[in-house]
């Protein structure tokens, strides 16, 4: 899948990154649902330990990229360079009871965190 360029968010800019699996080959309301569920997980995470973070976001009109990797190993790669860089991530795992088996990692969620921080890690990767 041909990456998409995207305008790099100004300095001051706060968005969250959720990145599907894309060998999965998940429905559309799938993707929907695990996506949904970072970006949950992420407000969950960032409200005790990144209040800044999450009050900028949330200030800025809480923007959301949703992006797609074609496969686990690169997820695991963006993973942990978001983390050298002290972004927050989470991942979404599935219960297993509709399209994958139950603990099958589904989506990468990044941030909230300044676009100049993500844009590094995710800039070149495909829209969702």
């Amino acid at each position: 899948m041909p990456s998409e360029r995207r305008s790099p968010g100004g300095a001051g800019e706060y968005k969250m990154v959720l990145i599907v699996r894309g060998e999965l080959r998940l429905t559309p309301g799938k993707s929907a649902v695990q996506v949904a569920h970072a970006a949950v997980m992420l407000v969950d995470s960032a409200t005790g330990r990144r209040r800044d973070e999450l009050d900028a976001w949330r200030a800025q009109g809480q923007k959301k990229i949703g992006l797609v990797v074609p496969t686990l190993d690169e997820l695991e790669h963006l993973e942990r360079a978001a983390r050298a860089k002290g972004i927050a991530t989470v991942w979404v795992k599935d219960a297993g009871l509709t399209e994958v088996p139950p603990g099958t990692i589904t989506v990468l969620g990044l941030g909230p965190a300044r676009a100049s921080e993500l844009d590094p890690i995710t800039g070149e990767l495909a829209l969702l």
